[in-house]
């Protein structure tokens, strides 16, 4: 068994680390309300915008189509894993890393390439994969501008023959305590399947080819920021649920130590005692 010293020494340690998982704790729960608050906005809107576009692009010939609904043969593709900077969020990192890997398994004899948005992804796809770009900065500063330069160089990419698909991998925000792990498709834009029950040509002002072209890079521009959104309120629930775990097993730690610490402690009292005693009977005789 431990001696006294050491025993407080680790329940000190115990201590130290849950008061820093109880902060971590909160400062992700005080981010997290931001950020839920901001993807919960933009959600509806590019979700029906998403929807829009899909309609359009159906209802389009083939020679009036955008250059970003192309299809044409997959030989380049292009992943864009978006993850976290920093770590301590459980498995939020790993499952899209996980899932990034699986994709390009699936792609297997064709030309496979990450654009990395986050350190933790960069740090471990560039060991197997080629990482043709990583977009860690634009955590220092989310805004809409800062994410539509890196739509931007995506879509060049796509029209200028560079790549041949787009895919996006993230975690979509469900609750503090839940991350769906997501795989869409960026580009080619993938239109609607035509349904009998579903109406698909509006009537639209101006005409189709104008919309396409002007609303069809905001529209890949706005997936992009949603997505990273979504990644940000995902990494602060994860972060929020894990140092609570954590606080939790620490304190669990912490009891148990301070009963082994007062059984060690009783331990040495009545030795004492016992040699008090000894010492005592043998004056005596």
């Amino acid at each position: 068994m431990a001696n006294l010293k050491e025993i407080r020494n680790r329940i000190s340690s115990v201590n130290s680390t849950m008061q820093i998982t109880s902060a971590m704790k909160m400062v992700s729960a005080a981010k997290l309300k931001k950020a839920q608050d901001a993807i919960t906005a933009m959600r509806p809107y590019a979700d029906k915008l998403t929807e829009l576009l899909q309609s359009l692009s159906a209802t389009l010939d083939a020679d009036s189509g955008s250059k970003f609904a192309e299809q044409r043969e997959v030989k380049n593709v292009l992943i864009v894993a978006i993850t976290s900077n920093r770590g301590l969020c459980g498995a939020f990192n790993t499952n899209i890393i996980k899932q990034s890997t699986a994709l390009a398994a699936k792609y297997a004899g064709k030309n496979v390439s990450f654009l990395t948005i986050g350190k933790k992804a960069n740090d471990i796809l560039s060991k197997s994969f080629t990482v043709v770009g990583n977009e860690s900065k634009v955590y220092d500063d989310l805004t809409f501008e800062n994410v539509s330069e890196i739509a931007e160089s995506l879509m060049e990419k796509f029209v200028n023959g560079e790549v041949d698909k787009i895919e996006i991998v993230y975690n979509k925000f469900k609750n503090a305590a839940t991350q769906l792990v997501m795989v869409e498709q960026f580009l080619p834009i993938v239109p609607v399947e035509n349904d009998s029950n579903v109406v698909l040509d509006y009537i639209f002002e101006p005409e189709k080819e104008k919309i396409v072209e002007e609303l069809i890079p905001k529209s890949l521009k706005t997936q992009l920021y949603k997505g990273v959104r979504d990644s940000f309120a995902s990494e602060h629930g994860a972060r929020m649920t894990a140092m609570h775990k954590a606080t939790d097993n620490a304190k669990e730690l912490r009891d148990q130590l301070k009963l082994t610490y007062n059984k060690a402690r009783q331990a040495a009292i009545t030795n004492e005692i016992l040699e008090i005693v000894g010492g005592a009977e043998a004056l005596n005789n």
